[in-house]
């Protein structure tokens, strides 16, 4: 290539537009999330808010532009040849690190990406001119490349925002609570004008005053600002006071929407100003380097101290960013993906936990009862009960998928959510810090709802499991950014016509494979024969709104036994093993509907308590036929994938024959139960005996078998376990019939619940 420079540049363009895409797509969402959570007001108008937010936070953003030139290393120190490599090295490192942890919905921190990201390039890339053979440097001298006070006062910045951010949001949420309450209704009308009021204050001074600190554009208002500070605050109180008791009076409405409102605006625009810098600084850096070049000669060797400059950034720059940043914001359906973790992590209700529970997550909630039952011994037992009255939820026994579709908390969690992020995020906007507003959000977020109670001792083990997952993200965004940055520009160092256009393609390849796989994805319809949760109140409603899950259950009961003995017949692993994922899922969607028994039970009335009987019982019954069936798949695979002997042929023909009985049981089933003609099971049930005998008689054979001829131990342990489970599930498949047959009573009108949502 002619003009190998150029083409960086116009590389490094092209991934600032797709990092900027990728970048919100991982950061916008968390300024929506209390918004949206608490369902205060219409989507639309959050996405409204939220975009005259971006927009204008990114046209004053350009004070935090010299973070990428000159915050983390020396740029003295390196030639426009090295610049050139580092910043591309970042782009394509940061880009793919941001995708990744798009697709798997985690948020992480695009502040620690681009830092992370700088910090690990300049580093290999100081190591290899210290390393030159012309050099005579050590490695004692690379302190004089990085710029290590300001590198180090970002980190810890980073690092302390999450303990800030949980300590102040939970602190902050624990004081409104105990003033407002759950049923915070009636005492909204009396004082909200004033916690109203108190929320839009913070937000106008430290987000529109604070906030706008270090853009071009401050220095118009230094003058109306600076000194004043005391007099704008109590007279943006006194303004909102009156803006809010105004409001409420003429809406009838609660001042809270105006606070999300604008919080949501303010959080959008605090937002944009510190975090843009982390998708445009380096390109803008590397346009600044680019005309350097050009205006002193074209001489690759030249030293880059022009970038230790104050250069103001382009407006019309500024413009094209916050465009695209609005565009992603609306059709991002990565950004979606990331919010449900944040929500489900933060909800008030019970819902379907995303994370599993781990060791330390464990350890941290059992510390913690232990810490909270030292501190409750200390507090008055009045002063106790008075606070805890505070904390008294509404009563509302809710499914796990009607929580879901509620507001994740009310107006008073989004509320303070808003207000302490957008006030921490500005004041470190401010004081040009690159703090990561996905640490703080988030962050803010948790410590509200561990205030708030949200993670009681149902629900405490998988949300810290989800937050220390959460946060582990972000120490192995920080570690990979170092890593993969550094490795990135030591390869393009090394041959850059030949690795920057192959580093690309792959980069180009990561994406679109990213891309459609999350498509993919996001696209997947519920399976037909998935189970559902039953909302009847009578045993006759029980019956007939449960046939559908219990013909689902033997149509794939079905299919997983039969798999599991074709797989043994041809040692087919592949086969065995995608058995093994079918029988789970079926496993866990049983677990799941016994796990909404507690919420089918509390909205029965006192005449229908049998029907919680029933269903109790062919709950018991479904789980299980998905234990044995469980047992048979993993036993089939482990058998297999040992690569023990292969069952002999007599054995693998009863296998068979035994299936081949089963498969007419379960297709009977599932016809009568799909047909609702319950009176054929009477027929069914009648062939039991015949199916026990039958399977007992294969037990006689193999005992005989053994003690004449049989010589694997192993082939002998999986076939009497192979019989005895389907025995075993037989058992619990004609238990299910006969509780149907003894219950079902045609004559009965099905009465159903009634609706409790309203």
């Amino acid at each position: 290539m002619d003009n190998i420079y150029l083409f960086m540049l116009i590389a490094i363009t092209v991934l600032a537009v797709a990092d900027i895409v990728v970048g919100v797509s991982n950061d916008a969402i968390n300024f929506l999330n209390s918004a949206i959570g608490s369902k205060a007001i219409s989507m639309r108008t959050i996405m409204i808010v939220a975009s005259l937010g971006i927009f204008i936070g990114a046209v004053f953003s350009s004070g935090m532009m010299e973070v990428a030139r000159k915050g983390i290393f020396v740029p003295s120190m390196f030639s426009f040849e090295e610049i050139m490599y580092i910043f591309m090295a970042v782009m394509i490192t940061d880009i793919l690190l941001l995708d990744f942890f798009n697709t798997l919905g985690l948020p992480t921190s695009t502040t620690v990406s681009i830092v992370f990201n700088l910090l690990g390039a300049a580093v290999v890339m100081s190591l290899i001119k210290i390393n030159a053979p012309d050099s005579t440097q050590t490695l004692a001298d690379i302190g004089s490349y990085i710029n290590t006070k300001k590198a180090v006062e970002i980190i810890r910045g980073i690092v302390m925002s999450v303990f800030i951010a949980f300590t102040v949001g939970a602190l902050v949420q624990w004081v409104s609570r105990l003033v407002f309450t759950f049923q915070y209704e009636k005492k909204i009308k009396n004082f909200g004008a004033f916690f109203g009021a108190f929320c839009l204050t913070a937000i106008t001074y430290f987000i529109f005053l604070k906030g706008l600190k270090g853009s071009p554009y401050y220095n118009e208002l230094k003058g109306f600002i600076e000194g004043k500070e005391i007099i704008i605050i109590l007279g943006s109180f006194l303004l909102w006071t009156g803006v809010s008791f105004a409001f409420q009076a003429a809406t009838k409405k609660s001042i809270l929407l105006v606070v999300i409102a604008v919080g949501t605006f303010g959080l959008a625009l605090a937002f944009s100003g510190n975090d843009l810098v982390n998708f445009i600084g380096v390109p803008m850096a590397a346009y600044h380097s680019y005309e350097a070049w050009i205006a002193g000669g074209m001489d690759s060797t030249m030293s880059m101290s022009i970038l230790s400059k104050k250069m103001p950034a382009e407006p019309f720059l500024l413009f094209i960013a916050g465009a695209i940043m609005v565009l992603t914001l609306w059709f991002s359906k990565k950004a979606k993906t990331v919010a449900e973790t944040e929500l489900s992590l933060s909800r008030q209700g019970d819902t379907h936990e995303k994370f599993e529970p781990n060791m330390l997550s464990r350890g941290v909630v059992k510390g913690t009862t232990y810490l909270s039952n030292a501190i409750s011994a200390i507090i008055p037992k009045s002063l106790q009960e008075s606070m805890d009255k505070s904390f008294q939820k509404p009563d509302a026994a809710l499914t796990k998928d009607q929580s879901i579709d509620a507001p994740a908390f009310d107006m008073i969690r989004a509320s303070v959510n808003l207000m302490v992020a957008g006030v921490l995020i500005a004041i470190a906007t401010s004081m040009k810090l690159p703090l990561s507003t996905t640490y703080v959000t988030f962050m803010v977020a948790m410590g509200t709802s561990f205030a708030d109670r949200a993670w009681g001792r149902e629900s405490a083990v998988y949300r810290v499991a989800g937050v220390l997952n959460v946060i582990g993200g972000w120490f192995g965004t920080a570690f990979g950014a170092f890593v993969a940055a550094g490795i990135v520009v030591f390869l393009i160092n090394w041959n850059p016509q030949v690795m920057t256009p192959i580093l690309l393609l792959i980069t180009g390849f990561l994406l679109v494979r990213n891309y459609l796989a999350h498509k993919k994805s996001s696209n997947k319809t519920i399976d037909e024969d998935s189970l559902k949760e039953t909302g009847s109140s009578s045993v006759q409603g029980v019956i007939h709104e449960s046939a559908s899950n219990i013909a689902s259950v033997v149509k794939r009961g079905n299919t997983i036994y039969s798999n599991a003995i074709r797989g043994l017949a041809k040692q087919d692993t592949s086969l065995l093993k995608k058995n093994k994922k079918q029988v789970t899922k079926l496993s866990d969607e049983v677990d799941s509907l016994r796990d909404n028994i507690f919420y089918f039970i509390k909205n029965l009335d006192e005449t229908s308590l049998r029907a919680s009987s029933f269903y109790i019982n062919i709950l018991g019954y479904l789980q299980d036929m998905t234990q044995s069936l469980e047992y048979i798949s993993k036993a089939s695979h482990k058998h297999i994938n040992n690569n023990h002997k292969n069952l002999k042929f007599s054995q693998i023909k009863e296998l068979k024959e035994v299936n081949d009985a089963l498969e007419i049981l379960f297709n009977d089933t599932k016809n009568a139960f799909d047909s609702r003609s319950f009176e054929q099971i009477g027929d069914i049930i009648g062939r039991k005996k015949d199916l026990f005998d039958l399977v007992t008689s294969k037990i006689v054979k193999q005992v005989a078998r053994t003690r004449t001829e049989e010589s694997s131990p192993k082939n002998t342990t999986l076939y009497f376990s192979l019989l005895l489970e389907t025995k075993d599930l037989l058992s619990a498949t004609m238990n299910l019939l006969e509780e149907y047959y003894g219950s079902h009573d045609s004559s009965v009108e099905i009465a159903t619940i009634p609706d409790t949502e309203e």
